[in-house]
């Protein structure tokens, strides 16, 4: 038997550096493949991505068969959901919007258990994932084990970045460039662009100083191979309908070419 998925903070002890393959198509084998190709641990996308509740609960098994862990990103102000996902078996959870440590905290409290939180009681099915069969034991290391995850992509996220990392129980922070990019600017989409760099060093700097987790959104290889040159903790390299449809692309100018050579 495959061995329990390992918590996030495990992937990452003694500095090592660990790569988030990120799932927006719905087909759970997706998820597997992203697991079997190296990624460290998977992240179903239920915001932006095709993901729901059912495809959420395969892929998060698809990737415990592989001993990845998977995290779920939920959408705005869905934190009662969010719960819901760590008692399909989640490793984390990441909260779109977080903008202030009043929102981070009301996405704490969903998500741990009491004292830390008021997460219901009801992980059959994450128990299960973790190979677990003590219930109390189970309890006891959940707080530390499942990671709340709060996006930093606003203006106000950024004014109030110290607050929000000061929360107990919110353990990291993952950036959202995109967004950044259009709140800082005013309105215009621009991902690498020289503010987004700047508010990335600075969102390291303050994660490091409150010990939480630093995770990145990169939208190519090139720009995951500079976040984990900066340092972070996960780093995305891309996702998969971009990195299957660059796949496909690849392949047809392949045979093009080849067919179209000369002689």
């Amino acid at each position: 038997m495959t061995a329990a998925p390992p918590p996030l903070s495990q992937l990452v002890a003694d500095g090592r550096q660990a790569l988030l393959g990120w799932a927006e198509l719905a087909d759970p084998m997706i998820a597997g493949m992203m697991a079997r190709a190296g990624f460290d641990a998977i992240l179903l996308d239920a915001q932006h991505g095709f993901h729901n509740e059912a495809t959420v609960v395969a892929g998060i098994t698809e990737a415990a068969l592989c001993g990845k862990p998977a995290l779920v990103r939920v959408a705005v102000g869905a934190y009662p959901l969010a719960a819901r996902m760590l008692d399909y078996g989640a490793a984390g959870v990441v909260a779109p919007m977080i903008n202030t440590a009043e929102d981070a905290s009301r996405f704490v409290t969903e998500v741990k258990y009491p004292p830390l939180g008021g997460r219901s009681w009801g992980p059959t099915r994450a128990m299960q994932i973790q190979r677990q069969t003590d219930p109390q034991a189970f309890l006891a290391e959940q707080n530390a084990r499942c990671a709340a995850i709060a996006m930093i992509e606003t203006r106000s996220a950024m004014d109030n970045l110290d607050a929000i990392l000061a929360v107990e129980g919110l353990d990291g922070v993952l950036i959202g460039p995109g967004d950044l990019s259009i709140g800082l600017s005013g309105g215009r989409l621009d991902p690498v662009g020289t503010q987004v760099s700047q508010a990335i060093a600075t969102i390291l700097q303050a994660a490091r100083r409150n010990g939480k987790l630093a995770c990145a959104f990169a939208g190519t290889q090139e720009r995951a191979a500079d976040m984990v040159a900066l340092g972070f903790d996960f780093t995305t390299v891309g996702y998969d309908a971009k990195l299957i449809g660059d796949a496909f692309g690849s392949a047809v100018a392949s045979v093009r070419g080849r067919v179209d050579r000369p002689g």
